[in-house]
């Protein structure tokens, strides 16, 4: 996705983490990990590094030990273009409208979805400031290209302009606003990654190749419709007008039957003395727009009575420091493409704005393929509306919304799914969704990976037994090495390197990120 002679990607490995507390079991040490610092990254780069895993938090990538940790962490992805909301999210979309249209605020708190939807990043933030680099910016300064054995050069002079992000191109979305644009037409994703789908047995699930069930009372309504037909047709026998009265009544009845989307409840006319207003704004984080600075402390405060009130924080833990290097910083770099979306690619800060303060920001990535949920943070008085899965149901929207630029950009990606954790199935009710395979990183769709998940909680999805990796290292002496502010092959460097091989950490990073991106980012060697 990078634009040719882009600055490429820069990593430093640090390799498999000691055990440490797991945030949903409490196990003082069995949550175990690989990770890596990201000092820069390609938006392609980690795009293929959550296809196989790997989640950042910070600057800080980690990808789960899976056949070892104690709660098996596995990526989730929602199919964007084909969701359609539950019960339970229809009743959270409609309570924010009540409030925004008439007021009301629902005494009734759902219990069917927590509202932190995104709470296992609370647990990534306490081990990313362990593994922090102390290269210096100097050091990863690239300077010469070593081209022995047909290493290919990369432009060094490209990449150090950075196009200003138009602020003008940001998404404003005001739920005042009409939707003016057909709803995206829903279609089969993608090219990211591979996908297993075959149907369900009996019991385990819906097919997601049939059309969805449907409800008795619509069933009884259409043959009330039709009977009703039939007996026009008997008294009008060769009116004129009879094909034209078929056609509207079964054009009212396909629309009556068509279920409602987000969109249907997120873009609607309010009346003009509407009680209140929100409004969500997407600002690039980084590098940070000029609208992020602006709003950067009220978004602080909001983020530190979140975490004070919601995670049981003190006073003193929540910092701006803290809160910079966990939600603000990024290794993503700002890409433009002309069939990208207006606001780029990269990291940003979706704030919801109500009546003119920010109640609540979603932490977001745009990749080529998707839009990533980072976390969540919202003000502590408006939990009764739901703000976790209602910003939940906002981002798949925008999804929606990128897409119709984008035609790649069609997934939702929801982070991690926990299944030894119950508090984190919920996940599983954004339908349809998608698990990836630990050992073939194919996608399984959920409802074939539940059941397996019930006998174990560390699962192979791909039931092909004869299937591999397909993007697993075969030519280690290809991956590329900064080292000593030189690019070269991995071949080169390990003639010139003294001291004790490193051969065994290499070839487990490349294994961990595949033989694509091993050859396309810099490890750092000192």
């Amino acid at each position: 996705m990078a634009a040719a002679g882009g600055s490429p990607s820069i990593v430093e490995y640090f390799g498999g983490e000691d055990g440490y507390r797991c945030g949903y079991c409490k196990n003082e040490t069995g949550n175990l990990s690989h990770g890596m610092w990201a000092h820069s990254m390609t938006v392609q780069d980690y795009q293929d590094l959550i296809d196989r895993g790997w989640r950042r938090s910070g600057k800080y990538v980690y990808k789960p030990i899976m056949n070892q940790t104690c709660c098996p962490q596995y990526t989730i992805r929602c199919q964007a273009l084909r969701f359609q909301p539950s019960k339970s999210h229809k009743k959270v979309l409609k309570k924010m409208l009540k409030f925004i249209s008439k007021g009301d605020v629902s005494k009734v708190v759902s219990e069917e979805e927590p509202m932190d939807s995104h709470i296992e990043d609370a647990v990534a933030c306490d081990f990313a400031y362990k593994s922090e680099s102390h290269v210096s910016q100097s050091e990863l300064t690239l300077l010469s290209v070593d081209r022995t054995e047909g290493v290919e050069s990369e432009d060094k002079d490209a990449g150090e302009t950075r196009e200003e992000v138009n602020v003008q191109k940001v998404e404003s979305c005001s739920l005042q606003i009409c939707a003016d644009k057909d709803t995206p037409v829903l279609g089969e994703p993608s090219r990211s990654a591979k996908m297993v789908h075959s149907p369900p047995k009996p019991g385990k699930g819906a097919d997601l190749s049939k059309p969805p069930c449907r409800k008795a009372k619509d069933i009884r309504k259409e043959r009330k419709l039709q009977k009703l037909l039939q007996n026009q047709m008997c008294a009008s026998e060769g009116s004129p007008l009879q094909a034209d009265q078929l056609l509207l009544l079964q054009n009212s009845k396909s629309k009556a039957n068509q279920p409602k989307t987000i969109e249907d409840f997120v873009f609607v006319s309010l009346p003009d003395d509407a009680p209140h207003k929100l409004e969500v704004r997407v600002v690039r984080s980084s590098p940070p727009s000029s609208q992020f600075k602006a709003t950067f402390q009220e978004s602080y405060e909001v983020y530190k009575r979140y975490q004070m009130v919601i995670h049981k924080d003190p006073p003193d833990k929540p910092t701006i420091n803290q809160f910079t290097r966990f939600l603000c910083d990024s290794p993503l770099e700002a890409e433009n493409a002309p069939t990208g979306p207006e606001c780029g690619y990269g990291s940003f800060h979706q704030q919801y704005w109500l009546d003119g303060k920010i109640i609540a920001v979603g932490v977001i990535d745009i990749l080529p393929y998707c839009v990533s949920s980072v976390y969540l943070y919202y003000d502590p008085d408006y939990s009764f509306l739901s703000l976790g899965v209602y910003s939940a149901l906002r981002e798949i929207a925008f999804t929606r919304q990128l897409h119709e630029k984008s035609p790649d950009l069609c997934f939702y990606y929801m982070g991690f799914y926990i299944h030894s954790c119950p508090k984190m199935r919920y996940k599983s009710q954004y339908r349809p969704s998608d698990l990836l395979c630990p050992e073939t990183y194919i996608w399984t769709p959920i409802e074939q990976c539940l059941p397996l998940l019930e006998r174990s909680k560390y699962c192979r999805f791909n039931q092909d037994l004869e299937a591999v990796d397909e993007g697993r290292v075969t030519e280690l002496g290809r991956v590329k090495i900064l080292h000593k502010r030189t690019m070269m092959s991995y071949s080169v460097y390990k003639k010139r390197r003294k001291g004790p091989s490193d051969e065994a950490s290499v070839q487990q990073y490349a294994s961990l990120v595949g033989q694509t991106c091993s050859e396309r980012m810099l490890l750092f060697r000192s």
